[in-house]
Parts: structure tokens; C-alpha cells; sequence
């Protein structure tokens, strides 16, 4: 299987598309398993002046699940590829569902590189994560939006700053003029939602470990609350971003296994990999779900259209006229 470098070359010679060799290489990843294949992939990397909200998860995804999922045999499973930055825990949640409505626990999710946050939380719904040695998944903390702040902050992070200040503020009143512009910043209420996002993270993602990937095992429930407690364990992890590569997910307990025990499959999944990062850096796409047959909803920078661009020509990447947020 071809790599990253051959697989430039080969676009750049014109002897083949984006979509052409994307598709060829997910065509092949499906005759290696015999079952189902689709990639969710967000271009948050490559298309970083556009608005974070449309290249991580969001309901609009939901739309492109039901678009690739239709006429696929669902008695093979599926193989879930993911490479996302994470987003809206709701929306999150609503995926997963979806999925489990249609395969139950039958779903394998591969990490060829990046699945942080919610990438993770849908990782974790499956019965197996197969990952690279270079592969990471990142903490589960719930990220809160604040209108007065660019971007996201944790959830565990107000608290602990609002237990901070209480404590300060208790023991010399005269910190309450430090502390009252920071702690103004955050909206009515703030603190309980803080609170609920994280009871809400936490109890989802215990449960889809306890019926899917620790299904039948002793003490499940425990070992599910075990590995959530340490996904969310700020104060241990320090950062939203922090990488988890493959040998510390095994220790925290999730059941991982390494691409590189099966030469054959680490290539096929890379070069699926590598075709969709050169889509996501040489097309106007920002973001690909795709099945094995080519169904694909593929969302472009600057157009409103969405849906299957299958028999469609590949966009040429343009200068994105967006302004930098």
C-alpha cells in the first residue's frame, strides 16, 4: 500500500481525484474485512481559519450518517474511521444512538491518528479501538462555551476555579476585587451547567462501555466508571488536549489493539488515512462521511449545498475569502 508521499504523487501526475483514490482505497479496506466502512473525518487541521463549529461534531452530521448508512448490508458490522477534533456532546449522543440502533455493539472504531474529546467518547461506544503506535485519543472533559470568550474552556475547570475563589474569598475578603471580573465573565447559572455536562458525559459513556465494549465481563459497570473517571480526571491530565497514545489507553483499560500486529490492515486503513488528508488539504471539503461504496455527504468551504457528491468532479481547493475569526 502506498504512503502518504506516493499517494501526493500519484494526485499530482493527474492519473487520478481525490474522490477517485479515496474511494479506491476504502473499496479495498472493505474486501480485506468483509464488512461495513465509513469514515467520519473533519479537516480541522487543514481548513483552520474556518469556524470550529462546522469541522467538529455537530447534529448536521446526523444528516451524513443517514445519507452513507442507506443500503449497506447491516448484518456486516461496521468499521467506524475517525479523525475529529470532538464538538457538541448532544450531538455526540445522538451519533452514537443512531449507530447502535442500526449495529447494536458490532462496531470497530479505528484511529489512524486523532480522535480527541468526543472523537473519543464515540471510540469508547465500540466493542474494540484499533490504533497506530503515532495514534492518540485525548480526555472526555466537557467543553463549555462562553459568548464573552473565544473557544471552548473545561467544565472542570470553572468548577475548580470557582472552588479556588470560594476558598480564597472565605478565608480574606478583600480577594473578592480580584476575583469578581473573572468570575463575571461566566452567564447565570454557569456553575450548574458545568456540573450537569459532566454528570451527563460521565453517565453515557460509562453506560456504552458497560453494554459494548465490557459486555459480559465481571464487574463491568466498575471498570466502565473506572476508565471514565480517569478520562475526566482533570486535575491528573492538566489539558482538554493532552494526547493518550495506544500503550496508555490499554492501561487505563479501554481494549485496544495495535494496527501494527496486522501489517495488511495497517496499510489499508493508513492509505484510507492518507487519501483523506490530502482530500482535506487539496479540496474545498472540511469535512468527509463516506461509506465503502462511494455514498458520500461531503460539505465544501464557501457553499451551501450539501449531500452525495458521488457522481459529482472533485473541487479544486480555492483561496478560502473567510476571515479569519
Amino acid at each position: 500500500m502506498p504512503d502518504w508521499n506516493e499517494i501526493f504523487e500519484d494526485l499530482v501526475s493527474g492519473r487520478n481525484t481525490p474522490d477517485g483514490i479515496r474511494r479506491r482505497y476504502l473499496q479495498e479496506l472493505h474486501e480485506l474485512t468483509d464488512r461495513n466502512v465509513i469514515i467520519y473525518y473533519s479537516g480541522w487541521v487543514e481548513k483552520h481559519d474556518l469556524d470550529g463549529a462546522l469541522t467538529q461534531i455537530n447534529y448536521a452530521d446526523k444528516t451524513g450518517f443517514m445519507t452513507v448508512l442507506r443500503g449497506l448490508d447491516h448484518r456486516k458490522g461496521l468499521d467506524l474511521i475517525l479523525h475529529t477534533p470532538g464538538g457538541m456532546v448532544g450531538a455526540t449522543e445522538a451519533l452514537v444512538h443512531y449507530l447502535r440502533a442500526i449495529y447494536g455493539t458490532d462496531i470497530r472504531a479505528f484511529v489512524p491518528d486523532l480522535a480527541m474529546s468526543s472523537g473519543t467518547v464515540i471510540a469508547c461506544a465500540c466493542k474494540e479501538i484499533f490504533m497506530g503506535k503515532h495514534s492518540t485519543l485525548g480526555p472526555i472533559d466537557p467543553q463549555m462555551m462562553i459568548p464573552q470568550i473565544a473557544g471552548a474552556i473545561p467544565a472542570h475547570a470553572v468548577i475548580e476555579e470557582f472552588e479556588r475563589a470560594y476558598k480564597e474569598i472565605k478565608k480574606d475578603q478583600s480577594k473578592i476585587l480580584v476575583w469578581q471580573p473573572i468570575l463575571n465573565k461566566y452567564p447565570p447559572a454557569f456553575l450548574v451547567q458545568c456540573r450537569k455536562s459532566i454528570e451527563m458525559t460521565n453517565e453515557m459513556v460509562t453506560e456504552w462501555l458497560c453494554t459494548g465494549m465490557f459486555e459480559n465481563q465481571e464487574n463491568a459497570k466498575a471498570k466502565s466508571e473506572e476508565v471514565v473517571e480517569q478520562l475526566t480526571d482533570y486535575r491528573s491530565l492538566k489539558s482538554h488536549s493532552r494526547p493518550l497514545p495506544p500503550m496508555r489507553c490499554r492501561e487505563l483499560g479501554l481494549n485496544i489493539r495495535l494496527l501494527e500486529d496486522d501489517e495488511v490492515l495497517q496499510d489499508a486503513v493508513l492509505s484510507v488515512h492518507h487519501a483523506c488528508i490530502h482530500t482535506l488539504s487539496g479540496t474545498r471539503a472540511y469535512k468527509i462521511i463516506e461509506n465503502h461504496t462511494g455514498k458520500a455527504y461531503i460539505p465544501l468551504v464557501g457553499l451551501q449545498e450539501k449531500g452525495n457528491r458521488k457522481k459529482n468532479k472533485p473541487q479544486k481547493n480555492k483561496p478560502n475569502k473567510r476571515k479569519r475569526r
